[in-house]
């Protein structure tokens, strides 16, 4: 089977769907593998090192998706990559379809097998999202805190304070991968936690792995309301899987919020939980909504690529490698987890959360 891995095109993204040991496992499998020209360059991984492994350049894009069975990526496909989309050609990659309903047609009408990184699923577990959840969870305090600035539009708030200064309150939504990665840094920061869930027993499992450092909260609409107006840095780590992510935080909340408050919406791919978000890029990432600021990067661990990169590739390699070799129909009916990561096929929509946000 011939493997292509084209450049990202997303604004700022700098990760590769591919390091040089996958191209190495793909070659041994007996796979050709085939990158872009400088598609690994973002993330550290020049064009050698990926010759090295037994991987081929190809300077064209046009010709990458022409040529490849199975296409790697990072993010979903933008238009200029819609008509290079054919049939009888699988893509496995983030796709977020339930937030991107022109992403939904463009895939559905070239008739390619779209296979999404986010809702394979092992028992509720998520193991290719998981290393992008925690990458973004602890990055959503770092680009709070930077936002909290006063030369940023910030209130001017020192996350973990001072001997004599209380230290700033961070509300997370949310106690998944996100919510934990996130507590786990602004615990570190020295900062003022609160954590809400629905799941109480969530809850009794965040209080015993933070020993108490951390408080939590039974979420409800009223609640959230009041931790909401009383913090400076509000995260929100909602997820339903391959669904759009509900909305949590309404514009009259954040109204009432302290001026230069910043909200970070990590949910942001699923189309975001706080109902004034809208996706932002790493070039422009921030907006005012009342006084407050709205983080709201859809591919925030596009940022640090020399991380990200390789925490996703050594999480998707085996999938891709059982796609590869068995083919994704075979690949699909003897792994219960990948079958869940079947969004689009033959111009058909297999997955229920994608069918409901469009009503296909």
């Amino acid at each position: 089977m011939i493997v292509g891995i084209p450049k990202e095109l997303k604004n700022n993204e700098f990760r590769v769907a591919i390091t040089p040991s996958g191209v190495k496992a793909y070659s041994n499998a007996g796979h050709k593998v085939i990158i872009e020209k400088n598609a690994g360059i973002g993330s550290g991984i020049s064009d050698k090192e990926y010759i090295a492994a037994g991987g081929e350049i190809i300077d064209s894009a046009d010709e990458l998706w022409r040529l490849a069975d199975l296409i790697l990526k990072v993010k979903e496909p933008i238009e200029i990559e819609y008509p290079r989309m054919r049939r009888g050609q699988v893509l496995f990659t983030y796709l977020h379809l339930a937030a991107n309903k022109t992403c939904t047609d463009a895939i559905i009408n070239s008739g390619i097998t779209a296979i999404a990184y986010e809702t394979v699923e092992i028992d509720g577990y998520l193991p290719l999202l998981a290393p992008m959840s925690e990458v973004a969870g602890r990055m959503s305090v770092g680009v709070g805190a930077s936002c909290l600035e006063a030369s940023k539009g910030g209130s001017g708030v020192l996350l973990g304070g001072v001997p004599g200064v209380s230290p700033g309150k961070v509300v997370i939504i949310g106690g998944g991968v996100v919510g934990i990665a996130a507590a786990t840094i602004a615990i570190g920061m020295r900062a003022d936690v609160t954590i809400i869930d629905i799941d109480i027993k969530r809850l009794g499992e965040i209080d015993k792995l933070f020993e108490g450092k951390v408080k939590t909260l039974a979420g409800s609409e009223f609640e959230i309301e009041r931790q909401v107006i009383g913090a400076d840095l509000v995260i929100g780590a909602v997820l339903v899987h391959g669904a759009k992510a509900p909305k949590l935080v309404s514009n009259n909340m954040v109204r009432k919020m302290k001026r230069g408050a910043v909200l970070v919406d990590v949910a942001i791919d699923q189309g975001g939980c706080f109902e004034d978000s809208r996706a932002t890029t790493h070039e422009a990432p921030t907006y005012k909504v009342h006084e407050a600021i709205f983080y709201c990067v859809a591919n925030m661990p596009g940022a640090v690529p020399a991380t990200s990169t390789y925490a996703l590739a050594n999480s998707t390699l085996l999938y891709g490698l059982a796609l590869a070799n068995k083919g994704w129909e075979r690949a699909l009916a003897e792994d219960k987890s990948l079958a869940s990561g079947l969004n689009i096929a033959n111009g058909e929509v297999f997955y229920k959360a994608v069918s409901e946000a469009h009503g296909i």
